[in-house]
């Protein structure tokens, strides 16, 4: 099989995990960002590099050239406040820019893409905890909306266009290069805090819950899903849930800190319980870093980095 393949999205944090894989496992990369979030210094040297927006139509041209034959689609809107203040700017991207790249594939005549999709922010809040792929999605904002728009839009494409796609739901994703400046990323926003000798802010009484899953596991499974073209949904989390408190606790612990956080009021439209059920990425074979473990690598990186 011919190893060429177009990220989207390779220079922010999940991004550039998946780029090293691909480098590293010999196929030829070409990543297209706009460097509105994700880092230059992110982006693998053996890696090609452009400068573009997903909602720039010269990407047909981009996607013609290259041929790959895999599209890996990262690049996106992530942050999940900004949708609900801005849901016309997030719909654009997420949307608009995802139905660019998927027009792009098309005229190109190339079939097969990865999508990074979510899971807490598709199924909202369930009675089915942890929750399979095929519970009905129920999306609490307008980040949540555009995925599952997306994946309505992929599925189309597959069902008109002959598309073979994987759509990869993902837990709340951590580790290395993570923004601890952003509004997600609980971890790496409580590790640069605690380094800096600030108390961390935990919303709510700490008690609502998160399937955390290391950024290294989720770049294996996009590497499984492409050399062996897997296709349909996989929840791609640990199937473990660890309340915020909890998290807060073991970091500190391995950072050997006696900083309390500041508890302030619970944020509008935050889920309460996500877990997500992982018995179908598991029968490939995948397996998950233990989060104590992946926390130390995390930390380790922070201390040098940041």
């Amino acid at each position: 099989m011919e190893k060429k393949v177009i990220v989207t999205g390779g220079a922010g944090f999940i991004g550039s995990h998946v780029v090293d894989l691909y480098i590293e496992s010999g196929w030829d990369v070409l990543v297209i960002d706009d460097l509105s979030t994700g880092r230059i210094e992110n982006i693998n040297k053996k890696a090609d590099f452009l400068k573009m927006d997903i909602r720039d139509k010269k990407i047909f041209e981009v996607i013609k050239k290259f041929s790959p034959n895999v599209v890996n689609h990262h690049a996106a809107q992530i942050n999940l406040r900004k949708s609900v203040d801005e849901p016309v700017y997030d719909a654009e991207v997420n949307i608009v820019g995802t139905l660019n790249i998927l027009e792009g594939m098309r005229h190109a005549g190339v079939s097969r893409i990865i999508f990074a999709s979510t899971g807490g922010a598709i199924y909202g809040e369930t009675d089915f905890i942890p929750t399979p792929e095929t519970a009905v999605p129920s999306p609490l904002s307008p980040y949540g909306i555009a995925k599952r728009a997306c994946e309505l839009y992929i599925d189309y494409y597959s069902k008109v266009w002959g598309f073979r796609p994987a759509i990869l739901r993902y837990g709340n994703v951590y580790g290395p290069r993570q923004d601890p400046y952003g509004e997600a990323g609980v971890i790496a926003i409580f590790v640069s805090k605690i380094l800096k000798g600030e108390r961390p802010v935990i919303f709510g009484d700490g008690n609502q819950t998160r399937d955390y899953v290391f950024v290294k596991d989720v770049a294996i499974f996009n590497l499984m899903a492409s050399e062996r073209e897997f296709s349909g949904i996989y929840n791609v989390g640990t199937g473990i849930e660890t309340s915020v408190n909890a998290l807060f606790s073991s970091i500190s612990k391995n950072m050997n800190a006696s900083i309390s956080p500041i508890y302030d009021s619970p944020r509008p439209g935050e889920l309460r319980r996500s877990c997500l059920k992982i018995d179908k990425i598991r029968s490939t074979g995948w397996n998950f870093l233990p989060l104590e473990e992946g926390l130390k690598e995390t930390i380790k990186w922070f201390r040098v980095n940041l």
